[in-house]
């Protein structure tokens, strides 16, 4: 059992290297349920998401091996066998792995997801789309239950921008009989990076990354290579640092028109942000934090998952700041932390209006759910003094090596041990 502590008031200078997405990781590996060889995938971020899908897939006889950032998972002997408890109940996207059983099998049991609380994620769109495929789907004593005698391609319209239920459906679609339409669907990169996937195997999909995607279903699929996508939520949150630290930082290895929300409102709010061709250059040494409204929106729009590290941003911001979440009602957990540091924030249904500037001061903090992590984490690199964050296993989950990467652009991190609050390390 550890926690973070951090001794704030360093300006993040130099340069860091963004992982694989997490975001597509765990859709991408129970992608390769499908194939019957074996699939290597490159830039795999080792975060706790990942090695959770590694264990489930090695239950159900998956033969994985995880090293420097290389996957090999071979599904040619895998079983639909039911995925009820367990590691299954602890991870969101374990959804994933729905859509993929049945899409070989025809079809699955699995648990129901867990993951961070973040308020209300019916699974509702995807059931939808399991349905239209022809699978029968009950739920009894916590678990899923799917079969199908046979899949059949059919005109899904998604009530609900989703990107969980548009990549489900996919999975499910890609060896059905005939077309699949997916209507409304989500345009995320992760949902293109599946896709691309999928296609090197011998799927057939057409637009992916626009608000319809059409599936030509196939008998059979096989393994291949594929490298995932940089993170554009590590990108985002390296990038939030650096300003809020008043630093100059280059974030390497990205897709900059990936995070163009992001970098939209950082320079509305007076920070000097250069793009290049696989890096970006945060530059707030010399700025004047303004203060800006931002809303979440499905993409192109801004991301729910860096609304929180944003608030922490916004305490710097001279003037008042309303940051509103449509997407999840419930993804204001941080403000409390923040406010125990000396943040001025009041949430108002899905709103936070947050006043600013107002200095932070280290405290004892905790982390609920894995962006509220981030976004103390970021507060603790610009608050006066020492703050210890708790609740490190939800950072985990998405965030490789974060400690190590704000270490090396000068930020003063280690972890500690909670018994005794005896040091164990310093990260170098």
């Amino acid at each position: 059992m550890e926690n973070i502590v951090i001794e704030g008031g360093t300006p993040l200078k130099g340069r860091v290297q963004i992982s694989g997405a997490k975001n597509s990781a765990v859709a991408l590996i129970p992608a390769t349920i499908l194939a019957e060889s074996e699939t290597v995938i490159d830039n795999v971020p080792n975060i706790r998401d990942v090695h959770m899908l590694i264990k489930l897939l090695k239950e159900i006889g998956g033969q994985v091996r995880l090293q420097d950032g290389e996957l090999t998972v071979d599904t040619s002997r895998i079983k639909a066998v039911p995925l009820t408890n367990g590691r299954v109940k602890q991870l969101r996207a374990s959804y994933y792995l729905m859509g993929a059983m049945l899409g070989r099998f025809k079809r699955a049991t699995i648990g129901l997801p867990g993951g961070c609380n973040l308020g209300p994620r019916p699974i509702d769109q995807h059931i939808k789309g399991f349905e239209a495929l022809g699978a029968r789907v009950r739920t009894e004593k916590g678990a899923i239950y799917l079969e199908a005698e046979r899949l059949r391609g059919a005109r899904i319209y998604l009530d609900v921008v989703s990107v969980g239920a548009t990549i489900n459906i996919m999975l499910a679609a890609v060896k059905a009989e005939g077309q699949t339409i997916i209507e409304n669907a989500a345009k995320e990169p992760e949902i293109v990076d599946v896709a691309t996937l999928l296609s090197s195997m011998g799927a057939k999909i057409k637009g992916a990354g626009t608000d319809v995607i059409r599936i030509e279903g196939v008998k059979r699929l096989y393994g291949c290579r594929h490298s995932i996508i940089p993170d554009r939520i590590e990108t985002g949150t390296f990038m939030i640092a650096a300003a809020a630290s008043r630093g100059q930082v280059m974030v390497d290895q990205v897709i900059p028109k990936h995070v163009e929300a992001l970098s939209s409102k950082l320079r509305e709010m007076g920070v000097k942000v250069i793009e290049a061709d696989e890096h970006i250059i945060v530059d707030a040494t010399q700025s004047t934090l303004k203060a800006v409204d931002i809303k979440t929106l499905v993409h192109p729009g801004f991301p729910t998952d860096l609304q929180q590290p944003m608030t922490t941003l916004l305490t710097q911001a001279e003037g008042t700041s309303i940051v509103t979440d449509t997407i999840y009602s419930s993804r204001f957990k941080q403000v409390d932390e923040l406010r125990r540091m000396g943040a001025n924030i009041k949430v108002e249904g899905r709103s936070a209006i947050i006043n600013g500037p107002t200095p932070l001061t280290g405290a004892k903090v905790t982390a609920t759910d894995l962006r509220a992590g981030a976004a103390l984490v970021i507060a603790g690199i610009i608050a006066s003094g020492l703050t210890e964050i708790s609740g490190v296993e939800h950072i985990e989950r998405g965030y490789e090596q974060l400690e190590a990467k704000f270490k090396g652009l000068g930020a003063h991190i280690w972890r500690q041990s909670r018994e005794g609050q005896v040091p164990l390390y310093r990260v170098k």
